[in-house]
């Protein structure tokens, strides 16, 4: 068994727990039960799907995804004793599968995921904090959430995305 098989061995699935969007710069993020992503655009609802550099061209940040079993770790660096979602406004909370793992590490080599009935996305880097996220978590946020800040991907195929869909190995391509 080579490196490059074992990098598209998964044990589970993956599940959607929450769907996060930001409608406008700067107010509050809000929970939705769905949400319709669109490749070139992102989660329609959320900010980034309505600005003029979203329509120009598709981009490898059109959704964002946070790893449900980091909030307690990212919690406890913060000095927290939990940590809402909404704050770290990411698009998709999901459980389940090692987010880094979602992206091949061998160039030339792109994992597909099955998001839902729909959806299929491909993960193209992490998702760095920034001094808004520290901001808003506090002193010492933006190095705890170094390496789980998340990950970022593009959506290749649209369609909805419900809170409990599925996440799963589609492709390799």
């Amino acid at each position: 068994m080579t490196l490059r098989n074992l990098s598209q061995q998964f044990a589970s699935e993956g599940l959607i727990e929450a769907i996060i969007l930001r409608p406008v710069r700067g107010e509050p993020a809000i929970l939705v039960n769905e949400a319709r992503a669109e490749p070139g655009l992102g989660l329609i609802g959320d900010r980034r799907a309505n600005s003029a550099r979203a329509r120009k061209a598709s981009s490898k940040r059109e959704v964002t995804l946070f790893q449900l079993e980091h909030l307690p770790l990212v919690a406890n660096w913060c000095g927290l004793t939990e940590l809402d979602p909404l704050r770290l406004r990411r698009n998709l909370l999901v459980s389940g599968l090692n987010l880094v793992g979602m992206r091949s590490p061998f160039p030339g080599v792109v994992l597909e995921w099955a998001v839902g009935d729909e959806v299929i996305i491909q993960i193209t880097g992490p998702c760095d904090p920034c001094s808004k996220m520290a901001a808003e978590l506090g002193a010492g946020s933006y190095n705890a959430l170094r390496g789980h800040g998340g990950m970022t991907a593009r959506i290749l195929s649209g369609g909805v995305i419900r809170v409990g869909d599925r996440v799963r190995l589609q492709a390799v391509s």
